[in-house]
This record gives structure tokens, C-alpha cells and sequence, in this order.
């Protein structure tokens, strides 16, 4: 999937950290709706993505970068905070590998099951309230469903919950197809 993030060793780090903080001030919503904001920006916008990984640009351009994008859309201010502390550092990079070890330890203390589910094209209503009705009576909890479009993938649906991954798309079939014809 073009838009799946791994944690990594860093990214865990200050994912708790700010997990932490944002449960201590009582802005745990808040923070979560801003990352969610955040990972949706990301996927949308090359110059945000550029901002996360030029190795050309200073710490402190990334930084003012940033808090310019968490002003403008009026994020909380402990993830204002978050995000400044993040490009001083030095680690804007691992900002998505922060978004999901947040996701993974919110999900942990609210029981919440997040589920993403990708497509080739735009799902309906109707046809994300039947993924969502499946994924209920797989999970036997509803799940916080996150739709995404990625045309890559041709057809059929990805749907990941927490780790696994469910792949029923049309590129993937035909990869499994094109393998088994040249082992024939």
C-alpha cells in the first residue's frame, strides 16, 4: 500500500511520549484528531511530504513549516507543541511512524479497532456499510472504519486491522497468476 507506515524504534518513543502528555492535559481526542488530520494531509499532499523528508531543508524550516500548517488548521496545543519539538529534533521523518504508535496505544487503552480499507475507486455509503457490517461480524466490535483510494491497486478491496491484512485486490491476483504461470 502506497500509504502504510511502520513504526519504528524512534517513532514508538515519541508516540508515547506524546500519548503521555496529550492523556495528562486531558487532550487525548483532540491530538488524536489532529494526527488523523495529519496522516490524511500526508497522503494528499506532496509538498507535505517533501516538508517530512528533504534532507535539504534546516531544522528550523521544517519546524516553521509545521506550526504554519498547525496554526492554519488550528491543531491543539499539545500537538502545535509536538510537531515544533519533532522538527527541532531533527526527526519530522518519522512523523507517520509517530501517528501510527499513537493509533496503536490509543487503540490499546479505548479498545477501539481501527480498520482501513482501500480501494481502486471511491466505495459508496452502501458499500462501506457493508464492509463495515462484515468487519463487525468478523471482529464482533464495530470497527472505525478509514477508506482510501489508491487506483494502483485495479480493483477488489485491502482491508488492514491492526497487522493483518486482508488482500483481495485485482493487481495482486494477477501478480499470484503471473508467479504461478512462470513456475508452470
Amino acid at each position: 500500500m502506497a500509504d502504510e507506515f511502520r513504526t519504528t524504534e524512534v517513532g514508538d518513543r515519541y508516540a508515547q511520549a506524546l500519548f503521555d502528555l496529550a492523556e495528562e492535559t486531558g487532550a487525548l481526542d483532540a491530538v488524536r484528531a489532529d494526527l488523523k488530520s495529519l496522516r490524511a494531509a500526508h497522503g494528499e499532499s506532496a509538498d507535505l511530504r517533501r516538508l517530512l523528508t528533504s534532507p535539504v531543508l534546516k531544522a528550523e524550516d521544517v519546524s516553521r513549516g509545521l506550526l504554519a500548517i498547525a496554526d492554519k488548521a488550528r491543531f491543539n496545543g499539545t500537538t502545535r507543541n509536538f510537531l515544533g519539538l519533532l522538527a527541532q529534533n531533527g526527526r519530522a521523518r518519522d512523523l507517520m511512524g509517530v501517528i501510527v504508535g499513537f493509533e496503536r496505544l490509543y487503540a490499546k487503552k479505548t479498545g477501539v479497532v481501527a480498520a482501513e480499507v482501500v480501494s481502486a475507486q471511491p466505495l459508496s455509503t452502501t458499500q462501506l456499510t457493508h464492509v463495515r457490517s462484515a468487519l463487525l461480524k468478523a471482529l464482533g466490535k464495530a470497527p472505525e472504519l478509514t477508506a482510501r483510494v489508491d487506483p494502483s491497486i485495479l480493483g477488489g478491496l485491502k482491508v488492514k486491522v491492526g497487522s493483518k491484512l486482508f488482500d483481495a485486490s485485482l493487481k495482486t491476483k494477477l501478480d499470484q497468476m503471473k508467479f504461478a504461470l512462470k513456475r508452470a
